[in-house]
């Protein structure tokens, strides 16, 4: 008897610590660097072993510079998971950097984790899902495999305007993040991946899949925040976000965030981000009965290996990056 192979998923957490996004949402104290990483980690590493999911961990490298974070950060590599760079001062403005910042930014984070790791990156995600044509030209040259920093949603605006009503920013900081999330425009992105026109065309961009026809957000935070209200609806949201993706033929990518696995009681300081009035048994509950969902329909891997898999198995379409950052304004060249 014959068995139909499951397509791909992969799958990604974006380690933002707790000092970063008190600095986005501009509380004073963040300079300190205040830590859940101890925390963490070893709850996400449990949990994904009890799931048997191996999956990439874009890190920051300021966490990897400070001692009182490696030996945490040192215990993801060794179970075997995936090391992504996640740029040095998670700054969602990186986008307004030069290229000779953007490399130091890069490069900087590079040789932390490298250290920590024992793990090369050969995949970025830019911090805020920035990123902008220096960016993709400093990944190539630095030998980056994959960028997985696009974010196909039209609901950007929206999440600017939410992000600044909550935040506590000065109006030189608003002017910094003026860009953040990108415009409707970012709507338009691909969602299957695609390959970078550029001088090496060897860089391969894995989006973070959105909910196909629809571009609304299917990432686990946002799954999480729907079943404040009602876990059923939230499954059933994310059923259904799955059902597109295999009608469409989407190779799902999909996100986790530290908040997913804290609640309120762990990180009071955080208690106004959406969804943190649910405790972590609670949202690990859900996040369990999701992630069981993805696995039962796909094959997880982590971002590397849907990188590497697609580029090696189709002829993937070839995107001219534009100067205008954040600009949803490409061309393409070929077709799957």
């Amino acid at each position: 008897m014959k068995f139909k192979k499951k397509p791909i998923a992969s799958l990604s957490l974006d380690l933002d610590n707790q000092w970063s996004y008190m600095k986005i949402h501009g509380d004073p104290g963040w300079e300190e660097f205040p830590s859940y990483l101890n925390v963490v980690i070893p709850r996400a590493l449990d949990f994904l072993k009890d799931l048997n999911l191996t999956i990439t961990f874009f890190i920051v490298g300021q966490d990897a510079a400070l001692e009182k974070n490696q030996e945490a950060i040192a215990s993801i590599s060794a179970a075997g998971h995936e090391i992504g760079n996640h740029s040095f001062h998670h700054e969602s403005w990186l986008h307004l950097y030069s290229e000779e910042e953007i490399e130091q930014e890069i490069a900087r984070a590079e040789g932390h984790l490298k250290r920590v790791t024992g793990q090369h990156p050969v995949g970025f995600r830019g911090p805020g899902y920035s990123f902008s044509s220096s960016v993709l030209r400093v990944l190539a040259k630095r030998g980056y495999k994959y960028d997985a920093s696009t974010f196909p949603t039209y609901l950007g605006p929206l999440a600017r305007a939410y992000y600044f009503m909550t935040s506590n920013l000065t109006p030189e900081e608003r002017e910094k993040r003026k860009a953040l999330f990108g415009g409707f425009k970012e709507g338009f992105q691909p969602l299957k991946p695609y390959r970078w026109s550029l001088k090496s065309d060897q860089l391969t961009e894995i989006p973070v899949t959105t909910m196909p026809i629809f571009k609304v957000p299917i990432h686990f935070s946002y799954v999480l925040f729907i079943s404040v209200f009602s876990s059923t609806a939230a499954l059933l949201y994310f059923r259904f976000a799955l059902w597109l993706c295999k009608l469409t033929k989407t190779p799902p990518s999909l996100l986790l965030h530290p908040l997913d696995f804290l609640g309120a009681e762990d990180v009071p300081e955080l208690a106004f981000f959406p969804g943190m009035s649910l405790s972590h048994t609670k949202k690990l509950a859900v996040l369990g009965k999701a992630l069981k969902m993805l696995s039962n329909q796909f094959t997880v891997v982590p971002v590397g290996q849907h990188a590497e898999l697609v580029s090696s198995t189709y002829n993937l379409p070839l995107v001219e990056p534009k100067v205008n950052p954040l600009s949803a304004e490409f061309s393409v060249h070929s077709q799957v």
